[in-house]
């Protein structure tokens, strides 16, 4: 115990690699950066250093997006609300009292005499972008896909139509002018450097990892304990609070403003920015930027008409904005995850390196080991005209392997899903420790119910090491611990190996395995397997049965099986219930259940009846 103990400290006072990787890659990100700028200040003109400045200021923008929609994959064209919500912010705090008197005649009082400096003008806006985020992200998060985007979209008209309809403090749609030009090379920079390290270290936290879990996969997410929604209102107020920081440098940046600076055309910019670089990625939106600023300098040259090569050019509104949708569209065609992909630098994660052996830790229990029976009472669920699960009661103990089966169609994935709370029951109640009558797979997971799907629900775009991370965090301390209980659980499948790879690139037996430990992370009570062999050749199958064996031997918890494989059901489970129609036919002891005559017709009877289809057919 002693042992353990000391384990556990150590794990908690040490940051996660993950952690380690992140900060390493930005601060790379802002070395780069910086020689870039200070080159330009030592042998660049002026109007060089703006073209930096105005490029570090479209990176914070550009990473609160990426915050959000890269996180999330939830397209927003609302972030430019934001920045046009902190320039206006900025120029009201910052503009000198006598110019204000007669620029903004009717402004409101409270408003009104304030001439901040512009960085204490920015504490008081990333506090109001935080109200707002949270304000418009509560009832916006009701959502999700497309639903999701659209409604960000509402967002920036609304915020642009009350830009141009308050006059008193806006002056309209007329220019905002007189706000002081105070934003230099080095402070853009300084403020961009902390939206690289603010997008990159996001990545990595609970909610990092729990909105790039649901945008994968959201149900697989919930059955790990992910509530998206929470996750994601977390990313939307941390974009906005980097996007409202853009803004106010973009205020003092231009001097001068109107409501259309901050609207479609900007959005589209920022959005065409992300998806060249690649969205999913921070060092996707550093890219992206630097190379979006590049080519839009060079087609500003020609843009304004005049002889080029020889030939007389009429001037070409709009050429810039066509440049970049082109160029986006060059991009979706060949690359449709943008120039990187969903790729960091990971500068110390070596992809293809062997991890450290980890031996599994068998004195490891859940905490939940000695909680009571999962019971279902009167349990029924109807679609439509069809009723899968039919009156349905019974009771798993902690401790035992019950194996559920049936022929298919039976009902038996619609009973394990209701047993998870993934689906909600049309009647009847499922108590885990308490009757739950509202089904949510999260709060489930959370009080000790973890499942693997019929279909394999893993994160693809994620590492192996994430994917149980994401399970891990929600019962451990913190990412350091999740991190080791992970590791311990990738050795114990067998998979510690590809604990770096994208879970993508595992084979289909690795990929089951890898939803078993993901599983086991959670230190559930109760273990819901539907068909974890499926797909599984007959030496994958026994690895398999050995190690559901030990956990239960170990850990001393209750396993609940659904599988087509009678010889593993037979040799592993304890308790067999049979369902056919909705209904249980029978449970009892694996021999008490061969013998079944009910059971015997219900195998016998559907595979008499297929073969007179066959016949009929034929």
């Amino acid at each position: 115990m002693a042992v353990m103990t000391m384990e556990q400290s150590t794990s908690r006072s040490i940051l996660p690699a993950a952690f380690r990787t992140a900060g390493v890659d930005a601060l790379a990100m802002i070395v780069a950066m910086v020689l870039a700028a200070l080159a330009i200040y030592l042998f660049g003109n002026a109007a060089m250093q703006r073209v930096v400045t105005y490029a570090a200021i479209m990176l914070t923008a550009v990473l609160g997006l990426q915050i959000f929609s890269g996180n999330t994959g939830i397209v927003s064209f609302g972030h430019a609300a934001f920045v046009g919500l902190g320039a206006y912010a900025t120029g009201i705090l910052t503009m000198p009292a006598a110019l204000q008197r007669t620029a903004l005649r009717d402004l409101p009082q409270f408003l009104a005499g304030h001439e901040m400096s512009f960085f204490t003008a920015l504490v008081v806006v990333l506090v109001l972008a935080m109200l707002v985020g949270l304000v418009t992200g509560i009832p916006l998060f009701r959502l999700s896909g497309s639903s999701a985007s659209i409604a960000t979209l509402a967002l920036l008209i609304i915020v642009y139509t009350l830009l141009v309809a308050g006059r008193e403090i806006t002056r309209g749609s007329q220019p905002f002018y007189g706000v002081p030009r105070e934003i230099g090379l080095w402070t853009a920079v300084g403020v961009a450097a902390m939206a690289i390290i603010l997008a990159r270290l996001f990545r990595e936290t609970s909610f990092g990892l729990a909105t790039r879990a649901a945008a994968d996969d959201e149900r697989g997410a919930a059955a790990v304990g992910v509530d998206h929604r929470v996750a994601r209102l977390a990313a939307w107020v941390l974009g906005a609070v980097a996007a409202a920081a853009a803004g106010a440098m973009m205020a003092q940046f231009l001097g001068a403003f109107s409501p259309k600076d901050f609207y479609f055309d900007f959005g589209f910019t920022m959005l065409a920015m992300l998806i060249v670089g690649g969205m999913t990625s921070s060092l996707g939106a550093f890219a992206g930027v630097v190379v979006t600023v590049l080519v839009v300098e060079v087609v500003r040259r020609f843009e304004g008409g005049g002889v080029i090569f020889g030939l007389q050019m009429p001037v070409l509104f709009g050429l810039t904005q066509g440049v970049l949708a082109v160029a986006m569209i060059l991009v979706i065609w060949r690359r449709p995850a943008g120039l990187f992909g969903d790729r960091e630098l990971n500068l110390l994660r070596r992809p293809n390196a062997k991890m450290d052996p980890v031996k599994p830790a068998t004195d490891v229990a859940p905490t939940r080991a000695a909680a009571g029976p999962i019971s279902v009472d009167h349990l029924s669920r109807r679609y439509a005209g069809v009723v899968a699960v039919d009156d349905v009661t019974l009771s798993f103990e902690p401790d035992s392997i019950t194996g559920i089966i049936g022929p298919n169609g039976a009902g038996k994935t619609t009973l394990l899903n209701m047993i998870a709370g993934d689906v909600m029951p049309s009647s009847g109640i499922v108590r885990i420790g308490a009757p739950v009558r509202q089904a949510s797979a999260f709060r489930f997971a959370r009080a000790g119910i973890a499942r693997t799907f019929q279909n394999i629900r893993v994160f693809p775009r994620m590492t192996v090491l994430e994917n149980v991370v994401v399970a891990a965090r929600v019962v451990e301390p913190g990412l350091a611990a999740a991190e080791a209980a992970a590791r311990r659980e990738l050795a114990r499948m067998g998979l510690e190996r590809f604990a770096d790879r994208p879970a993508a690139s595992l084979a289909y037996g690795q990929r089951r395995r890898l939803e078993v430990a993901r599983a086991l992370a959670l230190k559930p009570r109760f273990l819901l397997l539907d068909e974890p062999a499926a797909g599984m050749n007959a030496v994958e199958t026994a690895e398999l049965v050995s190690i559901l064996a030990a956990v239960r031997s170990e850990r001393r918890i209750g396993v609940i099986l659904i599988e087509h494989d009678m010889r593993l059901v037979m040799n592993l489970c304890e308790r067999i219930v049979v369902v056919d129609r909705g209904r249980v036919i029978a449970d009892g002891a694996p021999a008490e259940v061969q013998n079944n005559p009910a059971v015997v017709a219900a195998y016998l009877g559907s595979r008499t009846a297929r073969a007179r289809q066959g016949n009929d057919v034929q």
